[in-house]
């Protein structure tokens, strides 16, 4: 089978034909074959010359035996023919003015099985690849994969500088095998030594070890190293992290390990915005410092506003904020953090004006699982239909999340799950003391190349305390873009005697989207929410509202840029369309 291509390089004087001809093979061999050769892609080229077809012709039979032999064919026949000339034979010299012709001919062969694949000494526990086995397809891939699985096998067991020593390959052509047989030396348990910092960083040196806990004089781990490299970027002050391990062991068998990092800006600037057609436009702005007093502590003040310009969102809401951070406080995995706002929001049906501050303490478990802790002081002053009233509360929000999503921002795979428990105590005013849970659990799940499908279910519930003795901020409400798309903002609530309203005890969210790539950057969303409110802790008397629509999104690299269409198809809270736009997936 021949592919053949006519690239027009300026005037149809100019075109090369391209010609790449592998008669048997299979179409992901033919694939592999047309990636692996550089003369299609120069002889393409408008400002191609003789020389670069030349050059990139010489370089393919390397690269398409490279190819050949990552799929098991070890004798194959490769022609390369520019203008019906051989390229390995053709001088620099000796070159036309330009090259109007490339013919790739391969003969691949037989496909080679392995004979014998083996590999010793093996620390317990090592699991070889699947292909690396008598009787299976030769592919150079799994010879590699089986050297590399038995070096990384010998590392978690400590031997840090475990290698490949011996490597015999054999092929037999008349029977069309290959005869593999590798030999490892594990060297010495190795224990971590010191850490050698290279380089200059404004972090000073004794917060960069304590940030990076290298275990030294612990047996070597490479996972142990591997997490010491991400407290370091979890800082966030850092533009590029490196650990390299010495050549040489020093006294007791201990390599040291050198730590090259290269600060980030230290200060930055960031905005957002969102808009909906019935809640309005948000605004919210970020100044962040990295490295405020040269431990990698991070200050961030945050400052937004929104309902501008809103129909049914109430008033516009402030909020300021600042958040201090410090890294390895209690250990390389716990910090310490100190926060402080003052909020005033303007909502349907209340108006609170509340001031908070407290400290706390952050843990990372692992990559994916981390937990928080603090112990806030929160005044609330009150407006709403059950009249006016302030209240104070000492607070204990716990939360603990697992995320292995692929993207934060546009995740195509994995899952994420939010816990919160907070319990609260009255100080004064009207306060009552009680509990408030929170679960957010979010599903991606991709269908081939181009089709996500992502769930999410939210739960909240408050124990203990009715709805007089909360901030209305932490009673729940349901309808617009956090909730139920398509549903007016806080739409759905407890609904009193007289036409008052509050918000309820207890809340469900339920939200399902699928997103379909269209073309290049452009994907479409089709999407289904629906929420319920109750007056009780635990679901009981209540209602459900829903909501559904299209959206639109354009991927921009750092994010997709979200417009969603939607109107209510459940319940009697709103009607008509809503419009939002944003960044960032819904959820």
């Amino acid at each position: 089978m021949a592919l053949l291509v006519l690239a027009l390089l300026g005037s149809p004087a100019s075109a090369a034909e391209v010609r790449l001809s592998a008669p048997g093979a299979s179409d992901g061999l033919r694939d592999a074959l047309r990636a692996s050769a550089l003369s299609l892609e120069a002889a393409a080229g408008p400002d191609a010359s003789a020389q670069d077809i030349l050059a990139a012709a010489r370089a393919d039979y390397a690269r398409l035996i490279g190819a050949l032999y990552a799929r098991g064919y070890y004798a194959p026949i490769i022609r390369i023919r520019l203008d019906g000339r051989e390229a390995a034979e053709i001088s620099p010299l000796a070159l036309p003015d330009r090259i109007a012709r490339v013919e790739i001919d391969i003969e691949t062969g037989r496909p080679f099985a392995f004979s014998t694949a083996q590999i010793a000494p093996l620390a317990p526990g090592t699991e070889l690849p699947e292909g690396f086995a008598p009787g299976k397809r030769a592919r150079s891939t799994a010879i590699r994969d089986a050297a590399t699985a038995g070096v990384t096998g010998w590392r978690a067991a400590g031997h840090a500088k475990a290698r490949v020593n011996d490597q015999r390959i054999t092929a037999h052509h008349p029977d069309a095998t290959l005869d593999a047989r590798l030999g490892l030396v594990p060297g010495p348990v190795v224990r971590f030594g010191d850490l050698v910092i290279s380089g200059r960083s404004a972090v000073r040196p004794g917060r960069l070890r304590a940030i990076a806990g290298l275990p030294t004089g612990k047996r070597f781990d490479p996972e142990a190293l591997e997490r010491s490299a991400d407290r370091l970027r979890r800082t966030g002050t850092f533009r590029s992290v490196s650990l390299a391990e010495a050549e040489a062991l020093g006294p007791d068998r201990r390599m040291d390990i050198t730590l090259n990092v290269t600060d980030d800006k230290p200060r930055r600037l960031g905005f957002g915005a969102e808009l909906s057609s019935l809640e309005g436009v948000a605004l919210s702005a970020f100044w962040l410092h990295r490295n405020l007093m040269g431990g990698a502590e991070r200050l961030r003040f945050d400052a937004a506003i929104s309902g501008i310009g809103g129909t049914e969102s109430g008033g516009e809401d402030y909020r300021l904020a600042l958040r201090f951070d410090r890294p390895a406080f209690i250990g390389p995995d716990t910090g310490l953090f100190a926060l402080a706002a003052i909020e005033r929001l303007d909502e349907p049906d209340s108006r609170e004006n509340t001031a908070r501050f407290g400290v706390g303490l952050t843990r990372t478990l692992s990559k994916r699982l981390a937990g928080e802790a603090a112990l806030l002081f929160s005044y609330s002053d009150v407006r709403d239909d059950l009249g006016s009233r302030s209240m104070t509360h000492a607070m204990l929000p716990v939360s603990a999340t697992r995320d292995d999503r692929d993207d934060l921002l546009n995740p195509t795979g994995g899952t994420y799950l939010g816990l919160g428990v907070m319990p609260f105590l009255a100080l004064g005013g009207e306060a009552e003391s009680g509990a408030r849970l929170t679960a957010d659990a979010r599903l991606y799940r991709g269908m081939g190349d181009r089709v996500v499908l992502a769930g999410r279910l939210q739960v909240g519930s408050i124990l203990g305390a009715g709805a007089e003795g909360v901030p209305p901020a932490l009673l729940f409400f349901s309808g617009g873009g956090g909730t139920v798309r398509g549903q007016p903002y806080q739409s759905l609530a407890v609904d009193l005697p007289g036409g008052e309203r509050i918000g309820g005890r207890s809340f469900v969210g339920l939200s399902a989207e699928a997103r379909v790539g269209v073309r290049g950057n452009i994907g479409l969303v089709a999407f289904a929410d629906a929420g319920f409110v109750g007056a009780e802790s635990w679901l009981g008397e209540g209602d459900w509202h829903s909501g559904a629509g299209l959206g639109l999104r354009y991927d921009t690299g750092i994010g997709p840029i979200r417009v969603d269409i939607a109107a209510p198809v459940g319940g009697d809270t709103g009607d008509g369309v809503q419009i939002y736009i944003g960044i960032g997936q819904a959820f």
